[in-house]
């Protein structure tokens, strides 16, 4: 068939109730079993041959639209869709349309419903967006309590998080207790473990890409919640009706509220909040704005002697413009900003560190055909860093003030993704994306005789080297760039219409990183940029999969995948990262490797609905001697990294018993974390120092716990515009004491060293009521 006998149909498919666009919905010719789906800013575009069409427009939890088109030319076709009410009393995890993904070369991607985070039992019935995705195969969290998740064996500092495309650096509130995203706020959440796009670029291990809600466009909407340590609202409407929408929603802790019941005579604080916002404005059908933000920070003080604040700051400007119904564009202009705060006043100084960074992107997506798509763009970042800043906060402070040399840098990258359809059996996805890094000049560089990490042949340990001067650069002045190529690449073969098996290779540099050594990201960690002495890290992974769909009740998927970093950061024994300006000078470079297998079985429908996820893997990291005399870290064997969880199970069940009760559980077992442990001591000053062993030898207790909760609806809501909902939970319901770390102290009476077994949560029970008007 010639090319003038085919035409295109695009638009935008929106909630009817909301006008809020809708990310995933599947467009699908029933004749020819072609289809697509829609974009992040839910646009479509499908290439039809002349004549009548059946289209079938669907999207879980929605009324499916079955509709005749003829086509005989170009079309712009927009499409609402309304909920369905009787769907939404059970809860559905994946699209009804789950053979059209089975036979895409998208892999090692996970997608969840905002529902269904929400219904994942939470410790204090805070819903934790970011604790949710740790129930899917290949992603882990270091410890209870602890920060940031785990990706595939990946360090947290390789996961890049979006938030409507502005990066997040630190994704906790706490110290790791709750995470920064509200998820009254976001309206969808993917996950990419491996096969990323080529438009992704700047992490080696995931991605996890998070859109805020546009806000109503037809009328004014609330919602909320009271719960146990914090409460949100969420407020949502029209400015200009049908055309421009905003979206407001805060949350905070009150923990500190009660302070002064319990403990009157001190004057100590702890909170947290956070406000996402966003402006939606619908110029004409090609063209929208969005103006979009997050602010957040965590306050935490003893009686205004200790007051340590932290938080996040990101703010994007967006421009969605449609050329036609074949070729999208979006271009933005993204601000992020992180900032740590710690004052200390019976020392008398202040401390200010953080890094900022401004990102310039353009993106376009040509779709040329059915079978085929491409997407192409660029952006620069502009990175800045302030590793410190010190200052006395009184008049009698014997602090001098000192700022530690900001580093700046410059990151650009192109990249091309094709999306191709090579026939009914092979889908194919591949890509490029070029990137660079430049680090530009600053003040007080320190310059050495050789290496900044020196080796003492007689001890056989390593240790700073002293700089034999210092050098200035001028901020134009570049000191050091790199250039990589990063291909991507992704194949699906369908067996059937019900399975496929999948393989995909990817190729990803990092050039920040995370100064931290401990086992998962703090607050006080520093970010850095790649440099003279300080390579970028480099991953190359593979994986293969295999994917069933059971009648559209069951699904399963099983994954291999097998990963290496190049360039990864290892301390040398006793570094002290705190204020440490010379970060190259502690530090050595090594590599890792990860692989595992990833099990996931999901059923779909009915009242009980639920999945069971199994991770059997193993993660590594290995720091080589740089001469054959020098000892390497661990002696220069492998070692499991502080992440490295052999086994990792979640079952996670919900139950519709009613229109007024559902049930939820959630139940979590791992091998214990690795941990070094003393493998003797010795006397010194009269006190008993541990001597400890190789790194990460050992390991905690298996950790495992199961949450439950109930919601229930009262009927007296379900007639009304104010409807609410009351939600009972309980974290850890047998009371497991789970090991959280060991701490090895002495005992001051005897004068020998003890171990102490730490332990945080126990048995938990909390209630929450959510509400909506």
């Amino acid at each position: 068939m010639s090319a003038q006998d085919k035409f295109t149909i695009g638009g935008t498919i929106k909630d009817s109730a909301s006008g809020e666009t809708l990310i995933g919905v599947n467009i699908i010719d029933k004749d020819n079993y072609q289809g697509t789906v829609t974009n992040e800013y839910g646009f479509y575009s499908l290439t039809l041959s002349k004549g009548t069409h059946n289209i079938e427009i669907s999207y879980i939890g929605y009324n499916t639209i079955s509709k005749k088109i003829d086509i005989n030319k170009n079309k712009t076709l927009n499409f609402s869709l309304s909920e369905n009410v009787e769907s939404l009393e059970e809860v559905v995890l994946t699209s009804t349309s789950e053979k059209v993904s089975i036979q895409k070369a998208e892999m090692s991607v996970n997608k969840m419903k905002v529902q269904t985070i929400k219904e994942i039992p939470a410790i204090l019935g805070e819903v934790d967006v970011l604790k949710s995705i740790t129930t899917l195969p290949g992603v882990t969290t270091a410890g209870e309590g602890q920060s940031g998740f785990n990706v595939r064996g990946g360090a947290a500092d390789q996961n890049l998080v979006i938030l409507d495309e502005a990066t997040l650096f630190n994704t906790s509130h706490l110290f790791g207790f709750f995470s920064v995203i509200n998820a009254d706020a976001i309206k969808s959440l993917k996950l990419y473990k491996g096969g990323i796009p080529a438009k992704y670029g700047g992490r080696i291990s995931s991605v996890l890409e998070i859109h805020q809600k546009d806000g109503n466009k037809y009328s004014f909407h609330g919602n909320g919640g009271i719960g146990s340590i914090s409460s949100r609202l969420t407020l949502e409407g029209p400015i200009v009706k049908n055309k421009v929408s905003f979206f407001l929603s805060g949350r905070r802790s009150y923990a500190d509220l009660f302070f002064p019941i319990v403990m009157p005579d001190n004057d100590n604080t702890a909170y947290f909040y956070d406000l996402n916002t966003k402006v939606n404005w619908e110029v004409d059908d090609k063209n929208k704005l969005y103006l979009s933000g997050y602010f957040g920070k965590d306050v935490f003080s003893l009686s205004n002697s200790f007051i340590n604040n932290y938080g996040n700051a990101v703010g994007n400007i967006r421009w969605n413009h449609v050329f036609n119904n074949q070729l999208f564009s979006n271009l933005s202009l993204i601000y992020s900003k992180y900032y740590y705060g710690l004052e200390l006043d019976f020392v008398g100084f202040k401390w200010n560190s953080g890094l900022q960074n401004v990102n310039l992107k353009y993106d376009l997506k040509q779709y040329f055909n059915d079978n085929l798509s491409i997407e192409y763009g660029l952006n620069t970042i502009f990175h800045e860093f302030n590793p410190g800043k010190i200052e006395p906060n009184r008049d009698d402070s014997g602090i001098e003030e000192d700022q530690l040399a900001k580093k700046y840098a410059i990151e650009t990258g192109i990249y091309i993704d094709v999306d191709q359809k090579l026939n009914n059996k092979i889908d194919l996805r591949y890509g490029l994306r070029l990137t660079g890094f430049s680090r530009m000049g600053e003040k007080n560089k320190n310059i050495y005789d050789g290496s900044p990490v020196a080796y003492d042949e007689n001890l056989k340990i390593y240790e700073q080297s002293t700089p034999i001067g210092q050098k200035n650069y001028s901020i134009s002045e570049f000191m050091k760039t790199y250039i990589n190529l990063e291909p991507r690449f992704s194949i699906a073969y369908s067996l059937n219409n019900n399975s496929s098996i999948k393989a995909s290779y990817q190729r990803m540099a990092q050039y920040l990183h995370l100064i931290s050594n401990t086992q998962s990201p703090s607050p006080l960690d520093i970010w850095t940029p790649s440099g003279e002495h300080i390579k970028p890290q480099l991953s190359d992974q593979i994986a293969f999969g295999y994917n069933k769909d059971f009648n559209n009740k069951y699904s399963l998927t099983a994954e291999v995948f097998g990963k290496t970093v190049k360039n990864r950061l290892d301390y040398i024994d006793g570094a002290d990262l705190i204020a440490q300006e010379a970060i190259e000078s502690v530090v050595l470079s090594g590599k890792s490797r990860a692989y595992g297998l990833e099990l996931l079985l999901k059923k779909e429908t009915g009242k009980i609905t639920g999945w069971i996820s199994y991770t059997l893997s193993r993660s590594e990291q290995q720091t080589k001697g740089r001469t054959p005399s020098e000892i390497g870290i661990n002696n220069g064997k492998w070692y499991a990294t502080g992440y490295d969880k052999t086994h990792d199970i979640s079952l996670l069940t919900s139950y519709k018993a009613s229109k007024s009760w559902s049930f939820n559980s959630n139940f979590t077992l791992q091998t214990g974390q690795p941990i070094t442990y003393p493998t003797g001591s010795y006397e010194y000053l009269n006190s008993n120092i541990p001597n400890y062993g190789l790194r990460n030898t050992f390991r905690l207790p298996m950790y495992h716990r199961l949450d439950v909760s109930a919601t229930y609806k009262p009927k007296k809501y379900k007639t009304k515009k104010f409807k609410g909902e009351w939600v009972f939970s309980v974290y850890n319901i047998y009371n497991r004491n789970n090991w959280s770390s060991i701490l090895f102290t002495q005992d001051s009476e005897i004068g020998i060293n003890k171990t102490e077994r730490l332990s945080i949560f126990g048995i938990i029970p909390s209630v929450t009521f959510n509400f909506k008007f």
